[in-house]
């Protein structure tokens, strides 16, 4: 099903409001390293990197 463009305008508008993009270069061979820990984990890429800033956060706090 096709997304309306009353719902891509509220998803562009929370998304403007909420969320701050960081944007990430790494070498290809270091986001292959990431992308198998992740899926070894059962995770998506964005959420292990997520989840170790959120780990190394709160070691250093």
């Amino acid at each position: 099903m096709p997304m309306t463009d009353q719902r891509k305008d509220y998803l562009y508008s929370y998304q403007k409001k909420n969320l701050k993009r960081i944007p990430l270069d790494v070498q290809k061979e270091k986001y292959e390293e990431i992308k198998a820990a992740a899926d070894a984990a059962g995770e998506k890429v964005n959420g292990y990197i997520k989840k170790a800033i959120d780990e190394r956060m709160a070691r250093e706090s």
